[in-house]
């Protein structure tokens, strides 16, 4: 399925290398498809690990297994697949991750826990185990990878390789972040929605890796939204290798704790968006913000309900500013609203304020602003203090193009 290049698409960045990664790739043959499909990342020994994984109960063996792996937050490497999700594969498509770890553990002399696996792709078929065997044997001996490389690999229905890099100064010692991410479709916030990984020399111990990590999840991969829907194999994992040589952070009292957090929340922020950038068949980037609302919880609940809403997504696509589409979601949404404390605006422009449309609103200026690629919609539901911004696409016919040929 050749898919052309999501206009949102952004240039992948010149990222750093990472003291205590190394990358490789290899063709495993997991689709009928001429590129690498295999993606091996090899981690310093001692090396950190957090990870946020799916709530979708039909979830891949590799998320149950990876859950377990978290708790003891060490690992030594990463394989991800790409092209089978492995999911919904039951006994046999354990034994496959079971294999892959085992092999690649004996390679590196380590345990078996900490071998990540990550797959994604088709569900309901069984990883191949001998591709798996001959991929990993094969990826083992390749030469080392670039990051952009690494990001091309793990990608399914991605029109772009997706990667972001960003640094903090931890007392004298800056510290860097990598990420690269893959998700197109089947995006929905119930953790993470794709799959993605951080990299990071910083020295930080498991259980704050794990507490930054879950917390960054929270204002990012967590409100961003495609399609509803949540994947069977959404993992984010961060990997800590400590080769920066700061003093390792353990908790928010460390020196320099607050900037590994604000520089793990611009991490995620940045990959979050670049998955909804290339959202399938998606030519408009979209952000709610929500204010005025009961809570943030609550507030990041109604704007879901209208970053998801067909009717708002297809309104955007075909450049209509029908804010009555928006309040119908904002109704919908179950959370506290007033219909005649409801303003709503478009990018930055009022069409209602206190639950009636302005008198002198103007369309023409918010019909150009729709005519861009970068939507702005904003709801204050004039009831407290609660915020937050969600972010989506629009929805348009290449969606359905997309799904409906996926398997072909």
């Amino acid at each position: 399925m050749d898919l052309e290049k999501s206009p949102l698409a952004l240039p992948f960045p010149d990222m750093p290398a990472i003291d205590g990664v190394t990358l490789r790739v290899a063709r495993a043959g997991y689709k009928n498809w001429d590129r690498a499909d295999l993606t091996y990342a090899e981690l310093a020994e001692g090396t950190a690990l957090a990870g946020v994984f799916t709530r979708n109960v039909c979830c891949s063996s590799e998320v149950e297994i990876g859950r377990e792996q978290v708790k003891a937050g060490r690992a030594r490497a990463l394989v991800v697949n790409a092209g089978n999700s492995n999911a919904f594969t039951g006994y046999r498509g354990r034994e496959a991750v079971e294999q892959i770890m085992a092999q690649v553990a004996d390679s590196l002399g380590c345990d078996t826990s900490e071998v990540l696996v990550s797959s994604t792709g088709v569900i309901g078929v069984p990883l191949p185990k001998d591709k798996a065997r001959d991929g990993i044997a094969k990826v083992l001996s390749e030469s080392p990878a670039s990051w952009e490389d690494a990001a091309n690999t793990i990608g399914t229905t991605d029109t772009f390789a997706k990667g972001a890099t960003t640094a903090a100064m931890l007392g004298d010692t800056r510290v860097v972040l990598n990420g690269i991410i893959k998700g197109s479709g089947m995006i929905a916030p119930d953790m993470a929605t794709m799959l993605g990984y951080i990299f990071t020399d910083a020295a930080v111990e498991p259980a704050f890796l794990q507490q930054c990590l879950s917390a960054a999840n929270a204002g990012t991969f967590n409100c961003i939204t495609v399609d509803s829907d949540t994947s069977t194999s959404d993992t984010v994992l961060a990997f800590a290798t400590g080769k920066a040589g700061n003093q390792p952070l353990a908790s928010f009292d460390d020196p320099g704790a607050d900037a590994f957090m604000a520089a793990m929340e611009d991490m995620c922020r940045q990959l979050a968006h670049l998955v909804v950038r290339d959202g399938e068949g998606a030519q408009k980037f979209i952000g709610v913000s929500v204010t005025g609302a009961a809570s943030d919880d609550s507030a990041r609940r109604v704007g879901l309900a209208i970053a998801n809403s067909p009717l708002v997504k297809t309104a955007i696509a075909g450049g209509d500013a029908n804010w009555g589409r928006v309040v119908m979601a904002v109704g919908k949404a179950g959370e506290p609203a007033d219909r005649d404390k409801l303003g709503i605006a478009f990018g930055g422009i009022w069409a209602a304020r206190d639950g009636l449309p302005l008198p002198d609103y103007d369309e023409e200026p918010v019909a150009r602003h729709l005519e861009g690629r970068e939507i702005d919609i904003t709801v204050d539901l004039g009831l407290g203090d609660g915020k937050a911004t969600v972010w989506t696409c629009d929805l348009t016919h290449g969606y359905i193009s997309i799904n409906a040929d996926y398997r072909s």
